[in-house]
């Protein structure tokens, strides 16, 4: 893993999870189970911290692992998780404090900028749209059949080509193990988020790592 120098380091592409790193989804994670399980007419609700423990692997893990014994068919489940994502509505500071305003200022210095994630495509781009930050991204991934999901390096050297971003130039900014690995198999710098859900073990899987305590540390002078 290659290490980086930040901050006053001149960046020309970011590529940057989503989930965890920009966004605070486990609060719409947590809101559409409770609603889930309140329609059955079950007293439970989610656990944010097993949200967050499980953001990274997501899917029907994560479906799993949140709704606990209250879980029927995790597959079924996913399937009207992500229905009602869909189509709820995205709580205007979602982003992470900081966040819009210094991918602004990336984006007006002339940073391409990118998303690699694996959320499903169109909750990816539904997010940023409605958040206003659609517009700063060269390229958004997030996952879809076709496309194998990180840490396979395949969503992120799409965004790279869709950047047309040479890789070992090209920071990836994630908080979670898969990132660690996804950044290593796509052979870009690493940097983490301090305030990410998995910060602490991807911290020990990439000790070398930057850690990043405000996004606009970034930011260049």
């Amino acid at each position: 893993m290659q290490t980086t120098q930040l901050p006053g380091q001149s960046l020309r592409h970011i590529l940057f999870d989503l989930d965890g790193t920009l966004v605070d989804s486990v609060r719409i994670t947590c809101a559409i189970i409770d609603a889930m399980l309140a329609d059955r007419g079950i007293d439970h609700r989610a656990d944010p911290a097993v949200a967050r423990a499980m953001d990274a692997v997501g899917g029907a893990a994560m479906i799993r692992a949140v709704m606990g014994p209250h879980c029927r068919n995790a597959e079924a489940e996913l399937a009207e998780f992500r229905a009602r994502h869909a189509v709820a509505a995205t709580p205007p500071d979602l982003a992470f404090p900081g966040v819009a305003s210094a991918l602004a200022r990336l984006a007006g210095q002339g940073v391409g900028l990118g998303i690699c994630s694996n959320k499903p495509q169109a909750l990816c781009e539904k997010i940023l749209a409605d958040l206003g930050l659609a517009g700063h991204f060269t390229a958004i991934v997030g996952s879809r059949p076709d496309l194998p999901r990180k840490p396979a390096p395949d969503g992120a050297r799409l965004a790279l080509a869709q950047m047309g971003a040479d890789p070992r130039a090209c920071l990836y900014v994630g908080d979670s193990v898969v990132d660690v690995h996804t950044a290593e198999a796509a052979g870009t710098p690493l940097a983490l988020v301090a305030w990410g859900y998995g910060i602490a073990a991807a911290r020990v899987a990439a000790p070398q790592a930057v850690v990043l305590h405000r996004l606009a540390d970034l930011v260049g002078d």
